[in-house]
């Protein structure tokens, strides 16, 4: 019998003002919510184009976020 172990990450976006968002990875691809926001903003197939949309919904004109995980 073998163990399958599924790892879920979560990232949060910082942005010059505090916390702007953040994606969570899971078996369906990489969920980008923005922070106070009721819903998530779309799964995508990878981080990195996770990390664009999420910087696309942000404040136009604004700094590439700092991603950290927790």
């Amino acid at each position: 019998m073998s163990t399958t172990e599924t790892h879920h990450g979560l990232w949060v976006a910082y942005g010059t003002s505090g916390v702007v968002g953040s994606i969570r990875k899971d078996e369906n691809g990489y969920t980008v919510t923005m922070a106070g926001a009721d819903a998530s903003a779309g799964t995508y197939p990878s981080m990195e184009i996770a990390k664009n949309a999420l910087h696309s919904r942000m404040t136009p004109g604004s700094d590439w976020p700092q991603f950290r995980e927790h």
